[in-house]
């Protein structure tokens, strides 16, 4: 009988591969850090443990859309660290170089964990099938065998994402409410130049991983999950209006009235 290998095998390693090539963040309002600002950085940097920081060990590159907006799309950089067999918890940036800014938090369980959710809590996940089948989930650098069993794994949990600074826009500071996001689950959806645009830059083939990972088995996805499909649109009303939480927030309110998810 063959053991699958357990998560914290699978992407301990993975930080150590090559990631790809680099991707900045957007610009950020504020001043150059002057020297005394670096001075205490680096001092604390060398003296101070991080034990939660020290625990990322997986960079995951994906793509999301803001809950009850399909047009706003934006890529996703994962920095992951595992809490146990069922639950990864990542860091959302907008780059993977070291001034990327963090847009928001992901939470990954297992589909054993999700299926026990309070109905109305699975309204706030999404799942990975499609994410994974279609090759467009990749991890950079790892080898072709590890990201495989990666993938294998991933297939079969489910995310909640809420991103705090939109990283698709031009805002130079994490303006308005916290907007939940969405994954992709069928072709057509994700705009087709990000997802070559993101290829070219890291160095990675997201049809050559669809094709590599077609045996990979694709388990029916758990009711409640991926709600916006079956008309329940879930998002945080944004007084500030940005993000388009507004829009959202009428979208729900037009998907209750008409059993499914309308587009503007």
């Amino acid at each position: 009988m063959r053991h699958s290998p357990t998560l914290a095998a699978v992407l301990l390693p993975a930080l150590a591969a090559c990631g790809g090539g680099d991707t900045p963040g957007a610009d950020t309002a504020g001043r150059e850090q002057r020297p005394g600002t670096r001075l205490l950085a680096a001092g604390a940097d060398t003296l101070q443990d991080k034990p939660p920081i020290d625990a990322i060990s997986t960079y995951l590159d994906g793509f999301h859309f803001q809950s009850g907006d399909m047009d706003t799309q934006m890529e996703a950089h994962h920095y992951c660290s595992v809490l146990n067999e069922d639950v990864i918890q990542c860091v959302i940036h907008d780059g993977n170089v070291a001034g990327a800014r963090i847009i928001g938090l992901e939470y990954v369980i297992d589909e054993r964990l999700f299926a026990a959710l309070p109905e109305a809590e699975k309204d706030l996940w999404h799942s990975h099938v499609f994410e994974v089948k279609s090759g467009q989930l990749v991890a950079p650098g790892l080898p072709g065998a590890a990201e495989r069993a990666l993938m294998e794994k991933l297939v079969r949990t489910y995310g909640k994402t809420w991103h705090t600074w939109h990283g698709g826009s031009d805002q130079a500071l994490p303006l308005g409410v916290p907007q939940l996001m969405m994954g992709f689950t069928a072709d057509g959806q994700a705009d087709e130049t990000m997802v070559v645009a993101r290829d070219e830059r890291l160095g990675v083939d997201s049809r050559e991983r669809r094709e590599a990972r077609r045996d990979i088995e694709a388990p029916p996805i758990a009711p409640g999950a991926d709600a916006w499909q079956q008309g329940r649109v879930v998002q945080l009303a944004d007084p500030t209006g940005q993000h388009g939480g507004a829009q959202a927030a009428d979208a729900e309110t037009r998907s209750h009235a008409t059993g499914g998810p309308q587009a503007d």
